[in-house]
């Protein structure tokens, strides 16, 4: 029987849009699954913000009356304005290893993309620079992360052979946490605050951490505004984010760095992992799911990079070596082992840098891919 797609129009197809990575990756054991309400919240066209300034579609693809994959399209208009573009993105796609499956799915997205007059499709890509980005194509047997995706290995081979080439790479790290901060470490540290005439903000429980929610975000729009893909939020989007995330956050695993007048000038925000975590939750908080998450901000020896951001006009300057310092004497405390970098865009050689202070391994490689669309006939 032939391959179709059904476009995704009931709460029920939703539901069976986010479950079917759950049964294609039951058995791996790098896969580390979301939190289905989370998936579920971000797609819903009513809950979500993004959808203020965004057009997608979802499909599912049918094989003899079973789901054997999935793929959504985006038009991000606010980026296309942003950027002066016509571009369509492609997220949320997993399929079996069969290329009548992943053709389909690919040719549908490509169809709706150019009825919508776009000019070229990327990804796998979000609606924006916080949703998950990237197809791996190296790191296959490592245990990802709650901020990455986790694909098969023959995903990027199916997407080369229907004319897909590489647009812009992502690597990641495992920094191994020193047994102590070297003294050198601390004195640069302290030479750059001097310097710079910066220093460290101090938070002592969460709420004074989310004070600065808003100018963090506001921060954070300002120094990746040249990076790939960056898509201005809106208000709402910001107060969804803060909403969403703000929660898991713990302040001990964040940095903030202040100039003299005590404005906001840099960030580091880290968590827990919460990869194993998530591996046991099976996608619910609900009924054990919330205590081991629980359990993992609690006890871990593992963290995971988020975000760092440092006003552009003091980039290049040694702040993020500041962050850095303060964070790792809190590992130290906390018995944290290893850190993982989370994506780092391949050119950006200045976030690179700042891993050179520690032992580390590159042990992963995440890629987003494009393709020219032909015009309408």
């Amino acid at each position: 029987m032939a391959v179709i797609t059904r476009p995704v129009q009931t709460k029920r197809d939703l539901k069976k849009f986010v479950d079917f990575p759950f049964k294609l990756y039951r058995k791996n054991p790098y896969w580390v699954p979301p939190l289905k309400k989370e998936i579920l919240s971000t797609l819903n066209k009513n809950i979500n913000p993004t959808f203020e300034t965004c057009d997608a579609e979802l499909w599912l693809a049918y094989k003899d009356d079973k789901i054997v994959g999935r793929i959504a399209g985006i038009i991000n208009h606010r980026h296309n304005e942003y950027t002066g573009k016509k571009q369509a993105r492609f997220g949320w796609v997993d399929f079996i290893d069969n290329p009548d499956v992943s053709e389909k799915l690919f040719k549908t997205v490509e169809q709706w993309a150019k009825e919508n007059g776009a000019e070229s499709l990327h990804g796998p890509l979000g609606f924006n620079d916080l949703d998950q980005s990237g197809m791996l194509i190296e790191g296959f047997e490592e245990l990802s992360t709650m901020a990455t995706i986790y694909n098969y290995s023959y995903y990027p081979q199916h997407l080369e052979k229907f004319g897909y080439v590489k647009d812009v790479d992502w690597i990641e790290y495992r920094i191994q946490t020193p047994q102590e901060i070297p003294h050198r470490i601390d004195e640069y540290a302290k030479r750059i605050a001097s310097q710079q005439e910066v220093h460290i903000i101090e938070t002592r429980k969460k709420a004074d951490l989310l004070k600065y929610a808003r100018e963090i975000f506001d921060l954070f729009q300002e120094a990746y505004k040249v990076l790939y893909g960056f898509v201005p939020l809106s208000s709402g989007q910001v107060d969804n984010v803060v909403q969403k995330y703000f929660s898991f956050i713990h302040h001990e695993y964040v940095a903030l760095v202040a100039d003299k007048n005590d404005k906001l000038v840099a960030f580091g925000i880290t968590m827990p992992s919460l990869s194993k975590a998530l591996q046991k939750a099976r996608g619910r908080l609900l009924p054990f799911g919330w205590w081991h998450l629980m359990r993992a901000m609690k006890h871990c020896d593992v963290v995971d990079f988020y975000l760092i951001g440092v006003k552009p006009e003091l980039q290049g300057k040694g702040i993020p070596a500041l962050i850095l310092n303060n964070l790792g004497h809190t590992f130290l405390e906390k018995g944290i082992k290893y850190a993982e970098s989370n994506p780092e865009l391949e050119m950006n050689t200045k976030v690179q840098a700042q891993w050179k202070f520690f032992e580390r391994r590159q042990h992963k490689r995440r890629r987003c891919y494009v393709k020219a669309l032909k015009p309408m006939q």
